[in-house]
């Protein structure tokens, strides 16, 4: 494989081009108009998640108005379809001139820091410029800023069932559907019972023979309509955007921050309140679905609550062209599923939305002078940046709330870094423990009691870990972290400059 030349060298290299990258690349223009700056991207265009993604009805399960940028107001519905979001994406694009910088196509393959030169040195693969066979870069950068989302891309995550070598249908997973899939006519049974598979069994529960949604076990639920009343109000008023959009944020956050502090404080009563919301979605004829079906066994907020607009997964249901089994495979058959209660499910097409393959900043090999390294023997600072590794920051946004929130948080503290180290005169930054965190207790980076999705539960040993005092922990609540990550201190010893 030819090596290509010459070699970039910049101040800072943004990893990834979806809706943390791009936001960054727009806070660094910003904040620190003087760096120079590149994004590699892996895949063929910008978006992440939004490109990756490409299974019927795909939408949004955040609120735009939050899941948007700070910079730039949202225009449409709250809940948006990812085409709507690429569009938006690529707004931010061409309003702040970012294509000439981002490189599309580099698969980013190691990291590697070196102490005399203080710069990393990121090897990627790229097609050859002949479009024969591939080349590899090197990029050096002072410092790296990782905007490549917490998944594989490239494949989704499908546990391995008994008797799935003698099903004659087809078994695909959302995140790599097939373009040449045609439901028409087919009975369909999705696993899972997440946003994924509330977002995809009403995109097709109308071309189908009949959609299944089976579950192992319930989720939450919140339905209501795809519109926001106080944006709408307000845009009949003729309020600016801009005013618009920060106006309905800040109501949007408050109204969730309040939901989530009753959580806390009274789960079960929020519960009834999320079951009678779906039942009076499936309407009198299917509420007795809702005891068995749709009560799960966790609290509220301790896994992320889906939203479903209009309704539409209730309606596909009260239609008789949707249903959901909650029980466990014992094993496929050769037209379907046998279930551990003896029941069968018979199944042309079997859709496995059952969740992603966490992955820690990308499955990069990182290196130190030479030595591997190991996050998971880190400890992060303000779960951004770690121990003994030099300047390097994660953006790892919210599970349970919009991603972006924490993205426009970390862009304001990774400048303020970056600023800091040209104020000193340094060259590097990196977390160090002080000798009052010499006894500090060391936390998974998300604990279950705080989030208890499986694809974390599987994949947290080989993340970063916490701490149980500031600024070491990761708390994954924008309320607080909207007042600590702006006031964090830089000269509190737990930061070293070089």
């Amino acid at each position: 494989m030819a090596m290509a030349s010459p070699v970039q060298d910049l101040d800072v290299l943004i990893v990834g081009a979806g809706i943390s990258g791009i936001g960054a690349a727009v806070h660094l223009q910003q904040q620190c108009p003087g760096k120079t700056w590149a994004i590699l991207e892996s895949q063929d265009g910008f978006g992440g998640t939004w490109r990756t993604h490409r299974y019927p009805g795909i939408r949004s399960d955040s609120d735009l108005f939050t899941f948007g940028y700070r910079f730039k107001p949202w225009m449409g519905k709250p809940i948006a379809t990812a085409a709507e979001i690429l569009a938006y994406l690529g707004e931010v694009i061409d309003e702040h001139g970012l294509a000439p910088h981002i490189q599309y196509r580099h698969g980013i393959q190691s990291a590697a820091w070196d102490s005399t030169a203080k710069r990393w040195t990121v090897t990627a693969t790229r097609p050859a410029a002949d479009g024969a066979g591939s080349e590899t870069v090197q990029v050096r950068a002072r410092f790296l800023w990782m905007c490549q989302g917490y998944y594989r891309h490239g494949e989704g995550y499908t546990p391995s069932w008994p008797g799935m070598d003698r099903y004659q249908g087809r078994v695909v997973h959302p995140q790599t559907w097939p373009d040449d899939l045609d439901l028409t006519g087919k009975r369909v049974v999705v696993i899972g019972s997440g946003a994924t598979a509330a977002t995809l069994i009403p995109a097709i529960a109308d071309r189908c023979a009949h959609v299944t949604m089976l579950q192992r076990s319930p989720t939450f639920f919140i339905t209501g309509r795809n519109a926001n009343e106080l944006a709408d109000t307000l845009r009949q008023l003729e309020i600016p955007d801009a005013w618009t959009h920060e106006i309905v944020r800040r109501k949007v956050l408050f109204d969730q921050a309040n939901f989530i502090r009753r959580c806390q404080a009274e789960p079960e009563v929020v519960r009834q309140e999320l079951l009678a919301g779906v039942r009076a979605a499936l309407g009198p004829a299917h509420a007795h679905l809702v005891d068995q079906h749709f009560n799960p066994r966790y609290r509220p907020w301790q896994q992320r609550i889906a939203f479903v607009p209009d309704a539409d997964l209730f309606k596909a249901v009260r239609s008789g062209q949707a249903a959901v089994v909650t029980d466990q495979i014992e094993t496929f058959t050769s037209d379907g599923l046998q279930l551990q209660s003896g029941a069968l499910l018979q199944a042309d097409v079997v859709v496995t939305a059952t969740g992603f393959h966490l992955n820690v900043l990308g499955d990069i090999q990182f290196s130190i002078d030479g030595r591997p390294l190991d996050f998971a023997q880190t400890v992060a600072w303000n779960g951004a940046l770690f121990t003994g590794v030099p300047n390097l920051a994660w953006v790892f946004g919210y599970l349970r709330a919009s991603w972006t929130l924490r993205a426009d948080l970390m862009g304001d503290l990774v400048c303020r870094l970056l600023q800091q180290m040209d104020a000193r005169g340094a060259s590097v930054v990196q977390p160090v423990l002080r000798p009052q965190d010499a006894d500090m207790a060391r936390l998974p980076w998300i604990t279950a009691d705080n989030f208890s999705a499986g694809y974390m539960q599987r994949g947290v040993a080989l993340l970063p870990q916490q701490g149980d005092r500031a600024p070491w922990l990761h708390t994954q609540d924008y309320a607080s972290e909207r007042h600590t990550l702006p006031q964090a201190d830089l000269d509190d010893g737990s930061l070293q400059f070089l």
